[in-house]
């Protein structure tokens, strides 16, 4: 049952992504970083983490979870540090990530020589 309550949530934020790009004039651009935007709106207001319960992955490995991510690391790093911790948190929670994403993409650089489509 996990597997299906992943892919059913990890699949309707998807479907609602693709019915913005197919019947608006928003950006994919706009369009992620309104996802990530939600992410922290929504873990905000609370109603992140019961979705993230019964989502699992389906949750958290979108960017709305990246913005949920960033909204708890803030939130801890407030609590932790005072108001320092709006500066600090995302960065912190967020780091691992971010970190993997930048070494990755420069290792499949360096294996894949990229250049111009033609």
């Amino acid at each position: 049952m996990e597997y299906l309550n992943a892919f059913l949530c990890g699949g309707i934020l998807c479907l609602i992504g693709q019915i913005l790009v197919d019947r608006t004039n928003l950006t994919p651009a706009r369009i992620l970083s309104s996802y990530v935007v939600a992410g922290v709106i929504l873990g905000a207001v609370g109603l992140y983490e019961p979705l993230k319960q019964w989502g699992g992955a389906g949750a958290t490995v979108p960017l709305t979870g990246f913005g949920y991510l960033l909204y708890q690391g803030v939130k801890e790093a407030v609590t932790k540090d005072g108001w320092i911790g709006i500066f600090t948190g995302g960065f912190t929670a967020a780091a691992g990530g971010v970190a993997a994403a930048v070494i990755f993409g420069f290792l499949m650089a360096v294996i894949f020589k990229p250049g111009e489509k033609r």
